[in-house]
């Protein structure tokens, strides 16, 4: 994968792609476990979410690598 991604004329990371990705689908996440009613059983919600970001960016930036 390149490192450097052309979007309109400009050169982009590929990692802050990655970034927009993770928080669309964090945000997507955070949607359907506040819906379950999920957050009741956690201990700091805003702790478990960014934690949650972090595990979603983390495997994208791992993608990035191979």
């Amino acid at each position: 994968m390149p490192r450097e991604i052309a979007l309109f004329d400009a050169l982009v990371p590929s990692l802050f792609l990655m970034f927009l990705v993770s928080v669309v689908l964090q945000a997507a996440l955070d949607r359907v476990l506040a819906w379950c009613g999920a957050y009741r059983y956690v201990w700091h919600p805003p702790l478990f979410r960014l934690s949650c970001f972090v595990c979603i960016f983390g495997l994208f930036g791992l993608l990035v690598l191979r």
